[in-house]
């Protein structure tokens, strides 16, 4: 059974700058956690808890999952107040529960929380598969959106762990749902 972790896809992510293909994303994420339901496994959202002011408080506006995506209420929802949703939250637990053959990684954003949950995926020696084309962040002061998901994606490919990591395109793991 497959888990993907959706990493805070909220409404406060719509501020500020772009955010790189996000339509897109949440496209792909959709698609991907219809998958993962119509073969038993489990969609996890992280969602992101802040302070006033910071726009993740909890019961705002800007708390709420965007309303493009398809959250169902069998799913599960893990909340965090720190990039790492491992991190003083009850993901490891579910985890170890559902105990899954493979964790895709979606999300917002790549190079923070993203990758913060890709690294814990693999240091809790879980099989990680990172959604190549399912994670967005805004453009860098010193690098666009873009260069920094392939660097990430990159990064991710390459790290050394007891577990398998893979980044994976979105059509390719519609396509080979039966492995």
């Amino acid at each position: 059974m497959d888990v993907i972790i959706v990493v805070d896809m909220q409404v406060d992510l719509l501020k500020g700058e772009p955010k790189f293909d996000l339509p897109g994303v949440v496209d792909r994420i959709n698609a991907l956690a219809a998958m993962v339901r119509n073969a038993s496994g489990k969609v996890i959202w992280i969602r992101h808890c802040g302070q006033s002011g910071d726009g993740f408080k909890r019961q705002t506006a800007g708390w709420s999952f965007l309303p493009e995506l398809n959250v169902t209420p069998e799913d599960i929802i893990v909340e965090k107040t720190l990039n790492d949703p491992f991190a003083g939250t009850s993901l490891l637990k579910t985890l170890n529960e559902i105990s899954p053959e493979r964790v895709l990684i979606t999300g917002w954003a790549t190079d923070f929380c993203v990758d913060a949950t890709v690294r814990s995926s693999v240091s809790n020696n879980y099989p990680v598969i990172v959604v190549g084309d399912g994670h967005t962040l805004s453009d860098r002061p010193h690098l666009k959106a873009p260069d920094v998901i392939e660097h990430h994606n990159w990064i991710w490919s390459n790290l050394i762990t007891n577990r398998s990591i893979q980044v994976h395109k979105t059509v390719q793991l519609l396509e080979n749902t039966d492995r």
